[in-house]
C-alpha cells in the first residue's frame, strides 16, 4: 500500500488534530493526482455521459504510462488510455511470467478467476508498447488485473495483437506521438464468467495524432472474430464508440473540432489500407 495511505491511516487515529492533518495531506494527495491524471490524457480523462450509472461508474487508477477507468461493478477496466511516441531503439524486456491482483479493486480480482473460462486475460494497455516505451516497471503495470478483460482467443491472440503493433510500429513510428482510449463494450444482455467478471460484447480502440489539426481512428472489434479480418472492416466513428460505451471522450475539445474529429470515418493519411492484412504473430 503507498506510503501516502499508511500515513493517512495513522493520523487519522490520533484524534482531532490527527485528523486534521490526515485531510489537509488526503486533500494535498487528491490534488496532486489529478494533475498527474490531466497530463496523462488527451483533452480530458474519459468521463461518464451520465451521473450516478453504475454502467459506467469508474474510478481512475494511475500507473506508471498508462490511466485506467475501473469498474468495481463490472470487474472490468472501462477504459484505458496512454500515450505513445516513436521508439529509435527497441527494449528487449522479458515478458512477465504471470498476472497480479491489484489492490486498489474492491474485491479480489485474481488471474485464476480466468482459468478454464474460455477466455484469455486480454490486455487493455498493451505489454509491448507500454515496455517499449516507458520500460520495465510499465510493462509489469499492465499485468496488473486491472488492466484486464476478457477477450475470446481469437481475438485476444490474433486481430487485436495486430492492431495493438500496428498502433506502435507503424502509426507511433509514422507520426511520432498518438494518444490511444482502449475498452470494452458491453451491451444490455449482461452475461459473466463464474468469478462473476462481466463479458464484454466487443472492445473499442480510438488513436488520436494530436495537433492544431488532430486526426483520429477508431475500431470497433466483436468477440466473435475469427481474427484474420482486415482491421479497416472495424473502423467506425468516434461518436458510435461513445454511443455504445455511455463515455464522453475528449470532452475538452473545442466543439466545432469535437464535432470534426468525432463524427465521421476518415482514414486519409494513415496508410491503414498497407497495415491491415499483416498477419498475426500467433
Amino acid at each position: 500500500m503507498p506510503a501516502v495511505f499508511v500515513l493517512i491511516r495513522r493520523l487519522s487515529r490520533l484524534g482531532g488534530i490527527g485528523f486534521v492533518f490526515a485531510a489537509v495531506i488526503g486533500g494535498l494527495w487528491y490534488w496532486q493526482e489529478r494533475d498527474y491524471r490531466e497530463h496523462m490524457a488527451w483533452m480530458g480523462v474519459p468521463e461518464a455521459q451520465e451521473a450516478f450509472d453504475w454502467h459506467t461508474f469508474n474510478r481512475v487508477l494511475r500507473n506508471d504510462g498508462f490511466l485506467v477507468g475501473w469498474s468495481d461493478l463490472r470487474a472490468n477496466p472501462l477504459w484505458v488510455t496512454y500515450k505513445l511516441t516513436r521508439v529509435n531503439q527497441s527494449r528487449h524486456l522479458p515478458r512477465p511470467s504471470s498476472f497480479r491482483e491489484d489492490w486498489r479493486s474492491l474485491w479480489p480480482v485474481e488471474s485464476s478467476s480466468y482459468t478454464r473460462s474460455g477466455y484469455d486475460r486480454g490486455h487493455m494497455a498493451p505489454n509491448y508498447a507500454i515496455s517499449q516505451v516507458y520500460g520495465r516497471t510499465a510493462q509489469l503495470d499492465t499485468f496488473k488485473m486491472t488492466n484486464v478483460s476478457p477477450q475470446r482467443p481469437d481475438l485476444n491472440r490474433k486481430v487485436w495483437q495486430r492492431l495493438e503493433e500496428v498502433v506502435i510500429d507503424q502509426f507511433a513510428a509514422r507520426f511520432g506521438t498518438v494518444w490511444v482510449v482502449t475498452g470494452p463494450i458491453f451491451d444490455n444482455d449482461i452475461r459473466r464468467m463464474r468469478s462473476l467478471i462481466e463479458i464484454p460484447d466487443a472492445f473499442f480502440k480510438i488513436i488520436v495524432v494530436p495537433g492544431k489539426h488532430p486526426k483520429a481512428l477508431a475500431f470497433i472489434i466483436p468477440q466473435d472474430v475469427t481474427g484474420n479480418e482486415p482491421l479497416d472492416r472495424f473502423l467506425v466513428s468516434i461518436d458510435e464508440v461513445e454511443i455504445r460505451t455511455g463515455l464522453n471522450f475528449f470532452h475538452e475539445l473545442p466543439e466545432d473540432t469535437a464535432h470534426s474529429l468525432e463524427s465521421r470515418v476518415d482514414s486519409k493519411g494513415w496508410n491503414l489500407d498497407k497495415v491491415a492484412r499483416l498477419p498475426s504473430r500467433y
